[in-house]
């Protein structure tokens, strides 16, 4: 299956905007979208999920331990930590990357952090 990927309300529009310049083909729904401006992790992790998108998030502190929670009895689609520190064009290249050479079905359950 196709990664699709979900943005975090926290994570910087012009990484979305960017990747679908990039790759217009690519399905990253962006935070307005999907209504996630003051919804706590766990709830954000269960629409990613429900939606079989990949979480992208510059949330360093709280969602790598809601993410072990939340799979103790959940199955995500994914998380991909971003940090802050990367230029958005590095983040883009990763996130095209990413979606162009591997499967949703690799990224089951799997927390990762850019860069790679």
């Amino acid at each position: 299956m196709i990664i699709r990927y979900q943005a975090d309300a926290d994570l910087n529009q012009a990484i979305v905007t960017g990747v679908l310049r990039r790759e217009p083909t690519i399905n990253f729904q962006t935070a307005f979208a999907a209504r996630l401006a003051g919804v706590k992790d766990p709830e954000v992790l269960a629409i990613a999920a429900q939606q079989q998108r990949i979480l992208v998030s510059h949330d360093r502190k709280t969602m790598p331990s809601e993410f072990a929670t939340f799979i103790t009895s959940n199955q995500s689609s994914g998380v991909i930590i971003v940090s802050r520190k990367l230029s958005v064009e590095v983040v883009i290249e990763e996130l095209v990357l990413i979606w162009a050479v591997s499967s949703a079905e690799e990224w089951v359950n799997r927390i990762a952090k850019l860069p790679l």
